[in-house]
């Protein structure tokens, strides 16, 4: 089996290696798991936490064991009869020190054959850059680090090479400048080593790599005596910086190199190169190449012949230049290497899935030979509907009566947008614009349209873009993208200049309208090309960073619909609409993964369900949180103006609101007002939460310069209504409303956890979210897991009938439930891989508040009941369970589709129940727990 049943993600970093993946295999193996879905394992930069910042794709990362760790990793696998699928990044690679293809580059600029690996601009606008790399990585600005001394030329014995040195920083010297460097010093030890770096020199001063070679083996050598070293080192102190002389000297020398050492701010307005998102240290890779592809991929394609891994999940696919071709390849490289796997493996295709996110209405491409998406898709949509619809208006007027805000999501974004364009992708909009100008400039019919005109216009379609991206190719645009663009320019249009709207059409028939293959002239199409590709890798960026990390922490009606691959502005969804959406994912995508937590999400899955209880108990809240404010109101200070930040109250009205959500969602279930150490450490991990949303933001304070005085204001406010004692009121208070709301928190969770688990699609477990899961935004979402507290749960478990009783906080009834369903998986395999869905209606005074469908292949049916919105119905109840009196005289009727012959089993309590004329009556189905699995027969 190839495609996976279950999933369980793991976290691989130096503290978390293949070993001790090995020692917790046989646990994910009785939980019920098919295959670990690893983090990336390909060799990252030093210290990596989380292995996106790959620095050698050619070799698995020694921190982690390296490939013999992997080998003993994957042999306990197959011996627990499990398999793996490992996370790939094809779109960017760390740089620095440590990855030798971008070292080359610095070192050979143009020259180096990984030159046109990475996607660099050699001719930007800036002709200060032209032929160079901008390395943005300074701390301060050029000419004070080169006084200051902290830029320094220093020589690597081992290999006979010379480079600069900024604290942890190396910037390889370009051998035509080696000669430079040697003339500082009058000795005859150095003549046959210049003579040898002048050998091939053209007329722009660069020289082939072999004569190269010959000089720094020389230098090696002369680095071996006494005499030689202390030849190097004369001339190491000529470029000293503190000098005078040398100031001038090594200034004039890196003048030379072809690169650019510039302040790590510089890099929003004049790099050169494309990052991924607005990350100086990760570079984009020019993956579409086929050399690049394969050098890139070799390693991964030997682990899946040899039978290392069974599948992929690929980062980031909407950074890559043509998504759609690139997972075309990737699958018949796969398909074509299958047969030469090991023979006790199935030779069926890889698993194949992708990080994407979709838009409300967005449709994953069915042409691209996939699986489906990583999950972020069904995160949304089963979030989504445990919102109650009716609390979407009386939130939105308690944000903005509490804030004084008025303003949508939308419009958050927007804003965000224009920020974000104006400077932090200020960079990458200038190389996008300049594209599309260079197009201009190949028509006499649109030559006259200046680049600052295509500017205007551009920010506005870009600001009113409503999804990722597009995928035009050289074919030009689908029907699906044609839509997205005509969205687009109905919004565009009422923003932009009247003068200027004729341009906004243009515009769209250069980003694909026009199909770049119809151009007669090689240039044109080169250039018409280019710039829908930097149009649609410039849009992922935007997207990401003006929803996900600017406007996700500006606008908090109600923060559990803030998650990654969510939209905010759609609060809630009915029961109907999510019915539409399983339906169509078992129609053409029906072994995507299904997620909901991930190494990536703002706030934990039982987090978010807490909060969404908020969305039904909206009237009690706002009575609740309007007391709040009030009691701490004398807790906030006023905080003066630093650095051009205008004075304030900390903390501002809409992040004490968040903060509350916060304090309402994450709080562990069972703290007390009167545990110091408990509240202490929940205030820490929420401050480093809350020192993050108020960077990620961008008013007050910011990642570039921070508002200390702001941040610390809100810091002490956090600690101050956590301060047990008499005189804190608020307190009690707080752990009183989450002892009200928690049990209807744990009631939507164990839904979600089983619509997960029995929707269409493959269920991922998030490590360590067999608990409860009560964790906040990274690095939070990534602390180690007690593995021997779930380990000890499992082995207790003797598959006793399951019901909410006391002691249902420890999360051993999730962890229960999750094991049960996934031996469901196992043994009815076909049904979940395969089958039907049907949605259930469900009639009587309850039917508002149960959700119901069924699973159907061949004769063989599941039925699966949820309680919806259950927070009304359960009052006070201490425990995540409907009461009797709240469920009586309704029921689930069963369609013709899903007519059982006989009894149905529950498989969460193992009771036998027998439907009544076509109806499962809801005080039966939900006896004991809020949620139903029922398996049966069909007539």
């Amino acid at each position: 089996m190839t495609i996976p049943r279950a999933t369980a993600r793991l976290q691989l970093h130096k503290d978390f290696t293949f070993d001790d993946a090995i020692r917790v295999v046989p646990y994910y193996a009785g939980l019920g798991v098919s295959h670990l879905y690893a983090s990336p394992i390909l060799t990252a930069r030093s210290g990596s936490t989380h292995g996106y910042d790959i620095v050698d794709p050619t070799r698995i990362n020694p921190e982690l064991g390296g490939e013999d760790g992997l080998r003993r990793l994957v042999a306990r696998l197959r011996e627990a009869g499990l398999g793996l699928i490992l996370d790939i990044v094809p779109n960017h690679m760390g740089v620095g020190p440590e990855n030798p293809w971008w070292q080359h580059v610095l070192e050979w600029g143009r020259q180096s054959p990984y030159a046109r690996w990475f996607d660099i601009d050699w001719q930007p606008a800036d002709e200060s850059l032209h032929g160079k790399v901008m390395a943005p990585f300074l701390g301060q600005p050029y000419g004070e680090v080169l006084a200051a001394g902290d830029i320094k030329l220093e020589f690597d014995t081992r290999r006979g090479k010379f480079f600069i040195s900024y604290y942890a920083h190396r910037f390889p010297i370009t051998p035509a400048s080696y000669s430079d460097i040697l003339n500082s010093v009058e000795t005859p030890r150095f003549a046959p080593v210049i003579s040898a770096f002048h050998v091939d020199q053209n007329e722009e001063g660069e020289m082939s790599l072999q004569p190269a070679d010959v000089g720094f083996a020389q230098l090696r050598a002369l680095a071996e005596t006494a005499e030689g070293i202390a030849d190097i080192n004369t001339a190491l102190q000529a470029f000293d910086a503190t000098t005078p002389d040398g100031f001038d000297a090594l200034h004039r020398l890196l003048e030379r190199q072809h690169y650019r050492l510039a302040w790590w701010r510089c890099a929003a307005d004049g790099i050169n190169w494309r990052r991924f998102f607005e990350v100086t240290d990760l570079a984009g890779v020019r993956v579409e190449q086929d050399d690049v592809f394969e050098a890139t991929h070799a390693l991964i394609f030997r682990l899946y012949t040899e039978g290392l891994i069974d599948g992929v999940r690929v980062d980031h696919v909407d950074g890559l230049a043509d998504p759609g071709a690139y997972c075309r390849k990737l699958r018949a490289r796969l398909q074509a290497l299958s047969m030469q796997r090991p023979a006790e493996l199935p030779p069926a295709p890889a698993y194949i899935v992708v990080e994407k996110i979709l838009g409300a209405d967005e449709q994953l491409r069915g042409n691209w030979e996939i699986d489906g998406t990583s999950g972020y898709d069904f995160m949304d949509r089963v979030g989504a509907v445990l919102h109650d619809c009716e609390g979407e208006a009386p939130l939105t007027a308690l944000w903005s009566e509490l804030t004084g805000q008025d303003r949508d999501f939308l419009h958050e974004v927007q804003q965000a947008r224009r920020q974000l364009l104006a400077n932090n992708l200020a960079g990458e909009f200038e190389s996008a614009s300049r594209a599309l100008h260079a197009v201009a400039r190949t028509d006499l019919r649109t030559r006259d349209y200046s680049l600052a005109a295509i500017r205007r216009v551009f920010t506005e379609l870009l600001v009113h873009f409503p999804v990722y991206r597009t995928y035009a190719d050289s074919n030009g645009r689908d029907e699906l993208d044609q839509e997205v663009i005509e969205h687009a320019l109905e919004r565009a249009r009422t923003s932009v200049e009247r003068t200027e709207v004729p341009l906004l059409d243009v515009l769209a028939r250069w980003l694909g309208g026009d199909a770049p293959r119809e151009h007669a002239n090689p240039r044109v199409r080169q250039l018409h090309q280019r710039a829908i590709t930097r149009f649609q890798q410039l849009t992922p960026p935007l997207s990401a960073k003006s929803v996900e990390d600017t406007a996700f922490y500006r606008y908090g009606r109600l923060l559990s619909r803030n998650e990654v691959g969510s939209d905010p502005g759609q609060f809630c969804i009915t029961v109907d609409e999510f019915h539409a959406a399983n339906r169509l994912r078992a129609e053409r995508f029906p072994h995507a993964l299904l997620a909901t937590a991930t190494h990536d999400h703002k706030r934990g899955e039982d987090v978010r369900t807490r909060i969404a209880v908020l969305s039904e108990l909206h009237e009690e809240w706002a009575r609740e949180v309007r007391e709040w404010m009030k009691e701490n109101a004398p807790l906030r200070s006023e905080v003066p103006p630093e650095d051009g930040a205008p004075a304030c109250i900390a903390p501002q009205p809409a992040d004490e609101l968040m903060l509350y959500q916060m304090l309402v969602g994450a709080w562990p279930l069972g703290l007390k007002a009167d545990d110091e150490a408990g509240i202490r450490a929940l205030e820490e991990r929420l401050q480093q939460w809350q020192t993050k949303a108020l960077r990620e933001a961008k008013q007050v304070s910011d990642w570039v310069l921070p508002n200390q005085a702001y941040e610390e204001a809100c810091a002490r406010f956090l600690r101050d209504i956590l301060q047990a004692g008499s005189h804190n009121a608020f307190l009690p208070r707080l752990v009183a409303w989450v002892r009200r709301i928690a049990p209807a928190g744990a009631a939507k969770s164990l839904a979600q956890t089983v619509m997960r688990l029995t929707c269409p699609g493959v269920p991922d477990l998030y490590q360590g979210t067999e608990f409860w899961d009560f964790s906040l935004v990274d690095p939070d979402n990534r602390r180690p897991v007690d593995y021997a507290a779930r380990e000890q749960a499992l082995a207790a478990d003797r598959g006793e009938s399951l019901r909410a009783a006391p002691g249902w906080e420890q999360g051993r009834l999730k962890q229960q439930i999750i094991r049960k369903l996934l031996a469901l998986r196992a043994e009815e395999a076909p049904l979940f891989f395969q089958g039907d869905y049907e949605p259930l209606a469900v009639e009587g005074p309850m039917a508002r508040h149960a959700l119901a469908y069924c699973r159907r292949y061949q004769q063989r049916v599941v039925i699966v009941v949820a309680a919806h919105l259950p927070a009304g119905l359960m009052g006070h109840a201490e425990f995540p369970h409907v009461p009797a009196d709240a469920r009586q005289d309704s029921a689930v009727v069963l369609s013709d589709e899903c007519e059982v012959k006989g009894g149905l089993q529950e498989v969460l309590s193992g009771t036998m129940m027998q439907p009544e004329t076509g109806r499962l009556p809801l005080s039966r189905l939900l006896e004991q727990l809020p949620v139903a699995v029922l398996i049966g027969t069909v007539v």
